[in-house]
């Protein structure tokens, strides 16, 4: 399985690599980061990562997109819309986290599914696209291909979620065992939603 990180500046740092610490413990899943234009992408906190260009998805692939400051100007930039749902399209798997799914809800493919956001961004998510339905509780959501986090962290307990019903709850246990994290396996249980008013 060949996962695709999508990376944009001004990215937030822990959306990608709280995933990418688990999904690379994963011996079937071969990680590449890419962007549209190549080149060094900057995250929010100012960590630079090398990015090759992507020119084409490959079929059967899984695609991960972060979200982060940077979903705030890409939301409104057809050219990398466009692009993007070129990438859903040909993708297996969309995983996406925080304010990621902004832009996936722009490309029209998530219209009619159910999906969740960084609860603290939610209100202008849905201003991204009234189509989605949107869950306002939801540590992260799976909807037919698409796997959606809420905040940040909500990344970490999604990628296990895949990574369990993927590759098994044996493997996903044992990650979160060796990187000491305190998996919640359940999806559904917010707690952090009531803080944000939902």
């Amino acid at each position: 399985m060949h996962l695709f990180c999508l990376i944009f500046d001004e990215y937030e740092a822990l959306d990608l690599m709280g995933p990418v610490e688990f999904l690379a413990r994963v011996p079937e899943v071969k990680i590449s980061y890419v962007s549209f234009d190549g080149g060094m992408k900057r995250s929010k906190q100012g960590f630079f990562i090398k990015t090759k260009k992507l020119s084409k998805m490959p079929k059967e692939s899984v695609l991960l997109l972060p979200g982060g400051q940077g979903t705030r100007a890409l939301v409104d930039d057809s050219e990398f819309i466009l692009r993007l749902k070129e990438c859903v399209l040909a993708s297996q798997i969309c995983l996406s986290v925080c304010t990621g799914s902004a832009l996936i809800a722009r490309t029209g493919e998530l219209d009619g599914l159910k999906a969740t956001s960084n609860k603290r961004s939610l209100e202008w998510v849905k201003s991204c696209s009234e189509a989605v339905k949107w869950q306002e509780r939801a540590r992260w959501v799976r909807a037919g291909k698409f796997y959606t986090a809420s905040g940040v962290a909500a990344g970490m307990d999604m990628a296990l979620g895949f990574i369990s019903d993927h590759f098994g709850k044996e493997l996903a246990q044992k990650i979160a065992n060796e990187t000491e994290y305190n998996w919640q396996k359940s999806s559904k249980i917010d707690k952090f939603a009531k803080i944000y008013g939902y």
